[in-house]
């Protein structure tokens, strides 16, 4: 009985991490199609919150985008509010079913995505530098596009399957 137990409680533990599918939104408008969306200037504004919900870290990028054919590249420019810059380099490559792959120097093997009707997630695990070490955090990724110029993006952030933060972020394109 005891091991019935286990297996279910491992079984409701594993099902609660996964998150919602992707397809849910499959019916969602307007659709989300990264090379119109992510194509030409693209400013964001965005914020890192800690487990505990405080505002640590505030930032706005700004995003040159470009694609050819299904190769895409997203120049990404990071301000943070106590004045240091980042910069990240995106190469993205669209698959005929929807899918993602992504590239970029901070990020650990390929990232890799889905878009299904209005939405996007892309997960990655990101070389995140912490007090003089760097850590590679799981970077859960989701993206919703509200209208042709408003993108919403809520990244969950986790180390050992443990929550670290939030990154909460709202792109407008450039007209």
């Amino acid at each position: 009985m005891n091991r019935r137990l286990w297996l279910l409680g491992a079984s409701a533990a594993l099902t609660g991490c996964a998150g919602p599918d992707v397809a849910r939104y499959a019916a969602e408008k307007p659709v989300l199609d990264l090379r119109e969306y992510f194509n030409g200037r693209i400013d964001g504004w965005g914020l890192f919150t800690g487990r505990d919900g405080e505002v640590v870290r505030r930032f706005k990028v700004v995003i040159d985008a470009r694609w050819q054919g299904d190769e895409g590249v997203l120049d990404e420019d990071f301000t943070y509010s106590d004045g240091t810059r980042q910069r990240r380099i995106w190469r993205l490559t669209r698959s005929a079913d929807g899918r993602y792959a992504g590239r970029a120097d901070d990020v650990v093997g390929v990232a890799e995505g889905q878009a299904r009707g209005n939405a996007l997630r892309f997960r990655y695990t990101l070389a995140l530098p912490v007090d003089g070490r760097t850590w590679h955090v799981e970077m859960d990724d989701w993206m919703y596009l509200v209208d042709e110029d408003v993108l919403l993006n809520r990244t969950e952030m986790s180390k050992f399957g443990i929550r670290l933060g939030e990154v909460t972020l709202s792109f407008r394109r450039r007209r």
